[in-house]
């Protein structure tokens, strides 16, 4: 980071109520986590008066069989933004430029302000066009957020290519990959996989995550890592979290389901963006987005305000919840 942008640069807005009184559309968590969590993060409980092992064998190897990846290539971080902070001060400097995608998650424009570097902002449909070149990074966000689409495969594949050809590392955020049946690109030379543990385990406040990366820019992120850089209990609830195929599956499932229903109800009133991921952007044409959120919150919803992403201006975002809660939304939304 580099001391002398610190003071030019702001908080980013995000999603989320801890309103005990308010049913939370507005971050994309999942409000189910699976069978045993409390029960292995009590017995971690109990392991905690004394420091985990610093190399985290069994998160690491939970890590590796869940992305398809070795190993020694995972990187053991506290959530999925510590895994970009750490990649981008890895190889960003003041100066450089860095392709961003917009709109997209608010927390790469900051980053690479923080190491006085320029983003040169994408729109996120065409960065996989880009030329590298000449750019300390590029990042992407598959599925992107808020937009909820997922990029091909096989494109993607090929521009990470192109990324190696031209020196320059990708940064792939890959928070909300989980939801779909796309095969992480964890692994891949010179780019960085970064995992969140939050959403699809519903378990935000554990903040579990990791970073996948090989060869120069692995090595470095292993030597940067913080000593016990994650605690007992994140360790061995990631760990048990993220073997439970089951929950996987079925979660996949019910988010695919209930996103379809959603965005079959939800068309008639707004444009309701094609989506690969655990929620919805909605445009809302003339309507005033704040006022949506407003009047949401007082029937006791609470969704995003989406205009707080770069180039959005009409638009709110909503996660895809159980079905009762979905149609709790579905219902609010009908009269706003």
């Amino acid at each position: 980071m580099n001391p002398d942008s610190v003071d030019g640069v702001g908080r980013v807005p995000h999603g989320s109520s801890d309103d005990p009184n308010l049913l939370d559309f507005s971050a994309n968590i999942n409000p189910r986590t699976p069978s045993g969590v409390k029960e292995v993060y009590c017995d971690a409980l109990e392991q905690s008066g004394t420091y985990p092992p610093d190399d985290y064998p069994e998160f690491r190897r939970a890590a590796a069989e869940y992305v398809g990846c070795a190993p020694d290539e995972v990187t053991p971080t506290p959530g999925g933004l510590a895994a970009i902070r750490s990649t981008i001060e890895l190889t960003v400097s003041a100066g450089d430029k860095v392709l961003v995608p917009y709109p997209s998650f608010g927390e790469y424009d900051r980053e690479v302000r923080l190491q006085g570097a320029t983003p040169e902002f994408v729109p996120h449909d065409r960065i996989l066009a880009t030329d590298p070149t000449q750019h300390a990074l590029v990042i992407v966000c598959n599925p992107n957020n808020p937009t909820g689409d997922a990029y091909d495969a096989d494109e993607l594949r090929r521009y990470a290519s192109r990324c190696r050809d031209a020196g320059t590392p990708l940064l792939v955020d890959e928070a909300f990959l989980g939801f779909t049946e796309q095969e992480s690109m964890a692994g891949e030379p010179d780019v960085v996989v970064a995992r969140s543990l939050t959403k699809l385990f519903g378990l935000p406040g554990l903040r579990a995550g990791f970073a996948v990366a090989t060869g120069t820019v692995g090595d470095r992120l292993e030597v940067a890592r913080r000593a016990w850089t994650l605690g007992t209990p994140a360790a061995t609830v990631g760990a048990y979290s993220m073997g439970c195929a089951e929950f996987i599956a079925e979660t996949r499932e019910r988010v695919r389901n209930e996103r379809s229903r959603m965005r079959d109800a939800l068309g008639g009133r707004f444009n309701a963006y094609r989506s690969d991921a655990p929620f919805l952007l909605l445009d809302v044409g003339d309507r005033d987005p704040q006022e949506i959120v407003r009047t949401a919150r007082e029937r006791g919803v609470a969704i995003r305000d989406a205009t707080t992403f770069r180039g959005l201006d009409s638009h709110v975002r909503v996660a895809v919840r159980l079905p009762g809660e979905n149609d709790r939304l579905l219902t609010v939304l009908d009269d706003v």
